[in-house]
């Protein structure tokens, strides 16, 4: 059992879901936060700063210990957000075509008691194949994956964008590092197994 009572500061299902694997009680609460990047910011320094900007931003108890996650891909330097659309989401696909995007999730744990907070970025970098613009339409078409980063739901039918994967932690592309979480859990006091 937790020290402090766990609490994800996140509307992302797939965060939920993830985090739901370490059997873990914990609650969710969604914090109200404008993500819009600072002029020049790169985009590990942008997702680390969002990440610890929700986990701040829910209102708690002392007691608890909060997590809040970020995620923001780049391509050749470029934030590449959610596309909230068809049009947006060819685009972006149509740019990645054959190339290297970089996703860095960045985790904060926030321990609302101490006022200690660890962080860290968990960068991805996912190859994409020589998609056609017939290929890219089909998977918009099945998938939609309008609220994801860079168009790529790799946990359902986007892995068949990707031609090679290079991360750390497997759960970070989806959306909460898991590894660099039981860590920082276990850093407080918190044991997972």
């Amino acid at each position: 059992m937790p020290a402090l009572p766990l609490i994800l500061a996140s509307s992302s299902v797939y965060r939920r879901t993830l985090l739901e694997r370490l059997n873990l009680p914990f609650i969710v609460c969604v914090p109200a936060l404008d993500e819009t990047a600072l002029s020049g910011e790169p985009a590990a320094a942008r997702a680390l700063r969002l990440a610890e900007a929700k986990a701040r931003a829910v209102r708690v108890p002392p007691q608890v210990l909060v997590i809040g996650s970020d995620q923001v891909a780049e391509l050749d330097g470029v934030h590449i957000g959610k596309p909230g659309g068809h049009a947006a989401a060819t685009r972006q696909l149509r740019e990645a075509r054959g190339r290297e995007v970089v996703f860095h999730t960045a985790l904060c744990l926030y321990n609302a008691s101490s006022g200690a907070v660890q962080r860290a970025d968990v960068p991805t970098t996912v190859t994409f194949r020589e998609l056609t613009d017939a290929q890219i339409e089909r998977y918009l078409q099945l998938e939609r994956p309008y609220e994801c980063a860079g168009s790529a739901r790799v946990e359902t039918l986007g892995i068949a964008l990707a031609e090679r994967i290079v991360a750390d932690d497997p759960t970070a592309l989806i959306g909460l590092p898991l590894i660099a979480l039981v860590s920082m859990l276990q850093r407080e006091g918190v044991e997972v197994i």
